[in-house]
């Protein structure tokens, strides 16, 4: 199996609605709504549950399967609808990441942990 990455994703995305010839629906008002649509559908798992038993939800294979199911069509909506506007996904992260660390500073006293101190030792 081939490694994964999002340009391979959106492509294989890309052509599948080719084949089926539903790009014509693929509109960035169409994608934001079936990705809201989408994303209520995994609240709707969630939506009675307490805490803690939204904490063990993937120990659950049925209810994991349909956890993974709704991600996939989240992320699959999310892809496509940056493919149509043209937005790099992965920087549009990591942008965001940035504002949000200014934005919301460590509050003093507490230390502040970077991804590669906690790795440093693997």
């Amino acid at each position: 199996m081939t490694e994964l990455d999002v340009q391979t994703l959106q492509r294989r995305l890309a052509a599948f609605a080719a084949a089926r010839d539903w790009e014509q629906y693929h509109t960035p008002k169409n994608l934001a709504a079936a990705l809201s649509v989408e994303a209520s559908e995994l609240v709707e798992i969630f939506q009675w549950l307490t805490p803690e038993q939204s904490a063990r939800v993937m120990e659950r294979p049925e209810t994991a399967h349909r956890v993974a199911d709704e991600v996939a069509d989240v992320l699959a909506y999310l892809l496509q609808f940056c493919e149509v506007l043209g937005i790099d996904a992965l920087s549009a992260l990591s942008e965001k990441i940035d504002r949000n660390e200014s934005r919301f500073p460590v509050p003093e006293g507490q230390e502040s942990t970077e991804m590669g101190d906690r790795h440093s030792s693997e």
